[in-house]
């Protein structure tokens, strides 16, 4: 039997600051163990803690980006229980009073998984949000065997947990959800969302229902889900794991399950706790803020999200879809695209050769464009010697090559090093007409019609040069001439 899945997630996202969200100790990531804590972060008696502003004005900007609301006052409260990783034995958070309500995040059709993209769903989903609140992240625990390793280092870094309505219906939702958020988050420079590096992790909520109107089924809980990929493979599992149990009327309880990528199954950890669980209640020790005048201060903050970028692509620059979609995707980028560009150069031609050429040789690389050795002010250089008709295509592949080893080089002194340069008036127009007069036979049979012969007579004009002028340039002068 087919069932209605219903899935909700809960993002948990480290905020971009230099400190943590309750005392000075730096952030930080593969740093030495334990090196970054003090009394506040390790929980230590008599400790007090001091509110990172940042954080807070981080967190009101993510809501903006996504339409958020937020209220007038928001508050702190101590969610209590006890974890190995939390040596407070309570976290201090947001419940009933959080930074940001509401809003909702668009789901990218670029960011669903390729092998989907033909079949989605609904086209131009957004997926509503319940929340955004903010609180400190727990230590970073290492299991070995019979021991466990706890590193405080993390413990404290302002932590924004972005919870869904019950919206998503696939895996493959799911997963254009978090790559559309990851997208927004680096947009806003509010955190660079790298899930490698446990900047962005996930928990997701499942549940399935025969109708409708029927109630939402059991919420079962995943967790352990390390990557977008093991989500999506995650979700496909529990969806075939709880349909064949339903089909043996086996009922789902409200539980919480880890994910064994290895073995590529959910395995029961325990069953779920409801917030009553966790005695909430306010923090006495912070002030509750008020939202207004952080609003107002991060408001002209807000960037253009990569759909608005994207679609501003297409009208000013002539870009495809495909094209306003990947250049859109980074904000450094997006940035480096426009850097490149100016009335010379056609809008397309750049984004082709930024994607086809330079992202290919930074995936090689395996860096960003942020690392890019190839300036954009020297990429423009090389388009210009295209655009002037110095350098053909293929030439430019060849510069690009040098340009890119030795970046500190002018795009037109690696051409002259080569041997390209654009031929002097008539000295291009002597040597077609020499190539003609020696080959007349061929040029014969151009004149009747045989077009590939163009391709021999390009040779020929190739050879005889003293330099190596654009071919494309030497087709379509034999062309004037013989048709």
């Amino acid at each position: 039997m087919s069932y209605l899945v219903t899935i909700g997630l809960e993002v948990h996202c480290q905020v971009k600051t230099n400190t943590k969200m309750f005392c000075a100790c730096r952030t930080s990531f593969g740093d030495t163990p334990n090196t970054h804590t003090c009394p506040v972060c390790l929980g230590l008696p008599g400790a007090l803690p001091v509110l990172n502003q940042e954080a807070i004005e981080k967190t009101l900007l993510t809501g903006l980006m996504i339409d958020c609301s937020s209220p007038e006052i928001s508050k702190w409260d101590r969610k209590n229980y006890f974890y190995p990783d939390m040596p407070k034995n309570y976290q201090t958070t947001q419940m009933d009073l959080p930074l940001c309500i509401g809003g909702g995040v668009p789901l990218y059709d670029h960011c669903y998984p390729t092998d989907h993209r033909k079949n989605i769903a609904t086209p131009n989903k957004v997926v509503r949000l319940n929340r955004i609140h903010l609180e400190e992240d727990v230590a970073k625990s290492t299991h070995l065997g019979n021991s466990s390793l706890i590193d405080f280092n993390r413990a404290g870094t302002p932590l924004m947990e972005i919870v869904t309505e019950p919206d998503l219906e696939s895996a493959e939702e799911a997963f254009a959800y978090l790559r559309s958020l990851q997208m927004i988050l680096q947009q806003g420079d509010v955190s660079d969302a790298d899930m490698e590096k446990g900047q962005l992790r996930c928990d997701v909520n499942i549940s399935l229902r025969k109708n409708p109107s029927d109630p939402l089924g059991s919420k079962v809980e995943l967790k352990n889900l390390n990557s977008i990929s093991a989500i999506r493979r995650a979700i496909h599992f529990e969806i075939q794991r709880q349909t064949e149990d339903l089909d043996r009327s086996i009922p789902q309880i409200q539980s919480t399950r880890r994910w064994d990528d290895d073995r590529g199954e959910t395995q029961l950890m325990r069953t779920k706790e409801d917030a009553h669980d966790y005695r909430y209640f306010s923090c006495p020790d912070l002030l509750p803020i008020r939202t207004a005048p952080l609003l107002e201060k991060v408001r002209p903050l807000v960037p253009e999200l990569p759909h608005e970028l994207a679609a501003r692509f297409e009208k000013d620059f002539g870009v495809t879809n495909y094209d306003a979609s990947v250049l859109s995707s980074d904000r450094h980028l997006a940035a480096y695209f426009e850097a490149t560009l100016d009335q010379a150069i056609p809008g397309k031609k750049a984004a082709n050769f930024i994607i086809n050429n330079l992202l290919g040789k930074l995936n090689e690389e395996g860096i960003g464009i942020d690392a890019c050795p190839v300036t954009p002010e020297n990429l423009r250089a090389l388009l210009s010697l295209v655009e002037d008709g110095t350098l053909a295509s293929n030439q430019a592949n060849e510069v690009f090559a040098v340009l890119y080893q030795n970046p500190e080089k002018e795009p037109s002194s690696i051409a002259d090093s080569l041997g390209f340069k654009k031929a002097e008036a008539g000295e291009l127009e002597a040597l077609v007409d020499a190539a003609i007069a020696n080959n007349p036979s061929e040029a014969e049979a151009i004149k009747g019609g045989n077009e590939k012969l163009l391709n021999f007579l390009t040779g020929q004009v190739m050879k005889a040069a003293a330099t190596k002028p654009n071919p494309k340039q030497v087709t379509e002068l034999l062309r004037a001439r013989l048709l």
